[in-house]
Formats: C-alpha cells, structure tokens, sequence
C-alpha cells in the first residue's frame, strides 16, 4: 500500500483472540489490545490472511532492508 516500514523490527509473537459478551478481544504483544464487532473481526481475520499471503510472497524483511 506504499507505506514505508518502520525501523523496528516485525513481532515475532501473534496477538490472542477471545470472545467475551459477544464482543472479540485482540491482546497482542507490547500491551497492543483492541476490542471489536464480531463482524470488524472477520474482515480483520480476512485482511491479515491476505496480506501474510502477499507478504510471504514477497520474501524475508531482511532481504528488502529500509
């Protein structure tokens, strides 16, 4: 999408996802939490699947320093 990517590194580590009083919890690393609808949460699902596909196609960060 043309954004350029930040010097720290990517996490390594993935965000946990609950469900609690119909509303899904994202807790990720470095106290990253979001709360969303059930359905922001499957596009959301959807959006990272993608992009971790085009991603992956497109090799290791370390092969495309900034």
């Amino acid at each position: 999408m043309g954004q350029k990517i930040s010097p720290a590194e990517p996490e390594e580590v993935a965000g946990v996802a609950t469900a609690e009083q119909g509303v899904v919890l994202l807790d990720g690393p470095n106290g990253v939490a979001i709360a969303m609808t059930p359905q922001a949460a499957e596009e959301t699902g959807r959006r990272l699947v993608a992009a971790a596909q085009e991603a992956a196609s497109q090799g290791s960060a370390e092969a495309h320093p900034s």
